[in-house]
């Protein structure tokens, strides 16, 4: 859904997830025609939750069933859009573990591991480095994971 706020930019609701695999690094992916890494999701359709639309992405996008790993919801974020220069992403972000492979698919050309510690050279979409990553870390810390 894509809102119009008083303040002229557009708003785009989208549900993504902080995919983290068992030694900590993040997932991140790029989308066909883009150049910028971002986190797995998309946009929350007319009658969905967030959950329910972070289901269906991942599903089409990486073929993970969402009911199958664990996931939580970790907070709401809003970021200037990636790929849109008028416009603002809202963003439900769910934390996911992933125990094993991920494979690219719809319109995913390239999926990344990163550290969310270590210095990113990849061209980041500002969610991701400004809001995401920074909630990993803490999340991290302050779950004794990282000391």
């Amino acid at each position: 859904m894509t809102l119009s706020p008083s303040g002229g930019a557009r708003v785009v609701r989208i549900a993504a997830a902080l995919i983290v695999d068992q030694v900590g690094k993040t997932l991140l992916v790029r989308k066909r025609g883009t150049q910028t890494f971002m986190q797995a999701g998309g946009k929350i359709e007319a009658a969905e939750t967030p959950r329910q639309a972070l289901s269906r992405e991942l599903a089409e996008e990486l073929r993970i069933d969402l009911d199958s790993v664990p996931h939580e919801f970790i907070g709401h974020f809003a970021a200037q859009a990636a790929h849109e220069e008028d416009h603002v992403v809202s963003a439900d972000i769910f934390y996911v573990r992933i125990p094993g492979a991920v494979t690219a698919a719809a319109e995913i050309e390239e999926i990344v591991w990163i550290d969310p510690f270590g210095a990113q050279t990849l061209p980041l979409a500002p969610l991701t480095r400004d809001l995401v990553l920074i909630a990993q870390r803490r999340l991290a810390i302050s779950s004794g994971e990282i000391s």
